[in-house]
C-alpha cells in the first residue's frame, strides 16, 4: 500500500460453496494491492448477515482488516447490542454504519431511524473501539427530501461520531468536490473517500446508476450503449474512463479511493496498474 494514498476494497457475500471458493481467490488476488481495509456489504434488513460475517472472518483470518456493512433499519437496542459484542469478539475494528433499506414486507423502522441514530449508539456504547465509516451522495441520496435535506443528514452522521466516509459510486468529479466544500462549511470535516465502480459490462451500470441516483454523463452513456454487446470494447473504454476519473480525483487530493469490486479483481487491478498504485 502506498501509504500516502490508501486504496479500500468491498466485496458482497457469496450466496454458494463455489461463490465462497471464487471470492477467496479474488481477495488474494486484490490483496497484492495492500489495502488500508476490505468491507463486506450487508442485504436489505441484514438479509445475508451470515454470509457477511462469515467473509468479514475470513479477512481477518488472511491477516487483512476486514470491515462489515452494519445496518440498524428493522434493529433494536438490544439487536444492535448483542452485535456490538459479535463484532468486538471477532477482533473487529471497522464498522460501515448504514441505515439500510427496508425489505419488502417490512413493518417499520425499528429503534433506528436514521444512520446518525446508530452511529450514536455505537459511540455511546463501544467509545472509540470502532473506526466508524459512513455513507455520502455527493449527486444525493435518491431518497432525500432535498439536496439541502440529504447535506444535512450527513452532517448529522458525522456530528454524531463518524470517523471517515465512503461515497456512492459516481463519474463527475465536480460533483465530489462541491459536496466536500459544503459538507466542510457545515462543520463536517472528516476524510471522504470517493468509491469508484469499474465498468465492465453496460446493461449493468447503467441499471445500478439508475438505481441509485448515480449520474451517469450522456457522452458515456451513448457510448456504452454505441457498443451493443461488445464487451471488449465496453470494458477498454470502462477502464479509460474510470481511470481517467481516478486520477483527477487522485490530482485534486482525495484521501484515497474505495473500490466497488463486483467480487471481481482484474479490472481493479488494471485500474490500479495504470494509476501507479499496483
Amino acid at each position: 500500500m502506498n501509504p500516502d494514498f490508501p486504496i479500500s476494497l468491498e466485496f458482497f457475500p457469496p450466496k454458494t460453496p463455489e461463490g465462497v471458493t471464487k471470492l477467496a481467490t479474488v481477495r488474494q488476488q486484490l490483496y497484492a494491492l495492500d489495502p488500508l481495509f476490505c468491507s463486506v456489504t450487508y442485504g436489505a434488513g441484514g438479509s445475508t448477515q451470515d454470509g457477511t460475517l462469515q467473509a468479514v472472518q475470513a479477512i481477518l483470518d488472511e491477516g487483512r482488516q476486514g470491515a462489515s456493512h452494519f445496518t440498524c433499519i428493522g434493529a433494536t437496542r438490544d439487536s444492535v447490542r448483542e452485535k456490538l459484542a459479535l463484532f468486538r469478539g471477532m477482533g473487529l475494528k471497522r464498522i460501515v454504519a448504514l441505515r439500510g433499506d427496508l425489505p419488502s414486507g417490512y413493518g417499520g423502522f425499528g429503534e433506528f431511524r436514521y444512520a446518525s441514530d446508530l452511529v450514536a449508539f455505537i459511540r455511546a456504547e463501544t467509545g472509540d473501539h470502532f473506526h466508524i465509516e459512513v455513507a455520502a451522495y455527493p449527486e444525493t441520496h435518491p431518497q432525500a427530501k432535498s439536496p439541502q435535506a440529504d447535506l444535512q443528514a450527513y452532517v448529522a452522521k458525522v456530528k454524531a461520531g463518524a470517523s471517515g466516509a465512503v461515497t456512492q459510486f459516481f463519474f463527475n468529479a465536480d460533483a465530489y468536490f462541491r459536496f466536500v466544500d459544503e459538507t466542510r462549511a457545515l462543520g463536517a470535516d472528516i476524510p471522504v473517500v470517493p468509491g469508484i465502480m469499474p465498468i465492465t459490462n453496460a446493461s449493468g451500470i447503467l441499471r445500478f446508476a439508475d438505481n441509485c441516483g448515480a449520474d451517469v454523463p450522456r457522452w458515456v452513456r451513448l457510448r456504452l450503449q454505441s457498443f451493443g454487446d461488445d464487451s471488449a470494447s465496453i470494458k477498454a473504454f470502462g477502464l479509460d474512463v474510470v481511470t481517467a476519473l481516478c486520477e483527477r480525483l487522485r490530482a485534486q487530493g482525495v484521501p484515497g479511493l474505495h473500490f466497488y469490486t463486483m467480487n471481481q479483481s482484474a479490472t481493479v487491478l488494471e485500474i490500479c496498474r495504470r494509476l501507479g498504485l499496483a
